[in-house]
């Protein structure tokens, strides 16, 4: 099966079509998106040069599912997601930053921590933390949204109020919903014996109404580690088992790779993809607790794909 990497349909009322590092989105009428979640995969803000097939479905699939068991705590932007790979919603205005929750001293704040950092992004740190330790009550370290190859830079609660990013009252608002959709987030893990590490929240407004948008809780926005063993790894100072693309990044490390300006990103062989593409499929199962379906008797994809949008959109319009 090959990579789904790029699409180029034209709708019924559709007035723009904005390009992500992963999604396409489609604006229809001013009033609503369609966002394709394609196989292209991103790493330190980079898109790779191959796309891994099955990642867009696995990616919109997770989403879909944590979107619709979250609703009752805010209000969220799907509609339908009328193909494995598209979600449709309501537009929103969108806030200029993310939300990052974290429970674990992991990832890049571990990175950040190790080279001296005692502080992220207004949040004070103890001294003497060790990798994947539990932080006391999780932490919101947010960033500004980046344009395509630009980096998501870290920012204070009180930088975001004090610009004019979002309001005190709104950034309230956000700072509570995302530590209740991260609780949910936490506990739906431990159903399936894991453990949500860290994650990313994006909002927006409609209606003046604070409103979810994009994805949650997916491999791509989350960090999951696998709770049987935690305590024991812990312990002895050993890598946690993780269900997250962080081992993507590390193949990337490995191979010289970081992001940086000019460098060459490690050649992707069809092992490597294919690999890669094994392991999303591993990840949704491991979250969902559901069979993946790769649906390859379905014909043509983007056949499919079109007519099932195009049969939503003129039932919304």
């Amino acid at each position: 099966m090959s990579a789904i990497v790029k699409t180029d349909f034209k709708f019924e009322g559709q007035k723009s079509l904005y390009v992500g590092k992963v999604r396409d989105v489609y604006d229809i009428d001013d009033k609503y998106l369609v966002m394709v979640v394609t196989d292209r995969i991103s790493a330190f803000d980079v898109v790779l040069p191959e796309g891994i097939p099955y990642k867009g479905q696995v990616l919109n699939q997770i989403a879909a599912k944590f979107l619709d068991a979250t609703s009752d705590i805010c209000p969220n932007w799907k509609i339908a997601s009328p193909d494995p790979m598209v979600t449709i919603g309501h537009k929103c205005e969108t806030f200029p930053v993310e939300m990052i929750v974290r429970a674990y001293l992991t990832g890049s704040s571990w990175r950040d921590y190790k080279a001296g950092a005692r502080e992220i992004c207004g949040v004070k740190l103890p001294d003497g933390m060790r990798e994947h330790e539990r932080f006391p009550q999780p932490i919101i370290t947010p960033t500004t949204k980046a344009e395509i190859g630009e980096h998501d830079q870290n920012i204070s609660k009180e930088e975001i109020i004090a610009r004019g990013l979002v309001s005190k009252e709104d950034y309230e608002t956000l700072e509570r919903y995302a530590l209740a959709l991260f609780e949910r987030g936490s506990q739906m893990a431990a159903e399936r014996g894991l453990i949500l590490v860290d994650t990313k929240y994006e909002f927006g407004k409609r209606d003046g109404e604070i409103t979810l948008i994009d994805e949650i809780h997916t491999p791509d926005s989350s960090r999951y580690f696998y709770a049987a063993g935690y305590e024991e790894r812990f312990a002895r100072g050993e890598q946690q088992r993780q269900l997250s693309k962080e081992f993507v990044r590390e193949w990337l490390m490995a191979n010289g790779f970081q992001g940086q300006a000019g460098a060459e990103v490690p050649e992707m062989t069809p092992e490597i993809v294919g690999s890669i593409s094994d392991r999303y499929i591993e990840l949704y199962e491991n979250i969902t607790g559901e069979k993946f379906d790769k649906g390859e008797a379905d014909g043509d994809r983007m056949e499919r794909m079109q007519a099932n949008i195009a049969n939503m959109i003129a039932r919304l319009r």
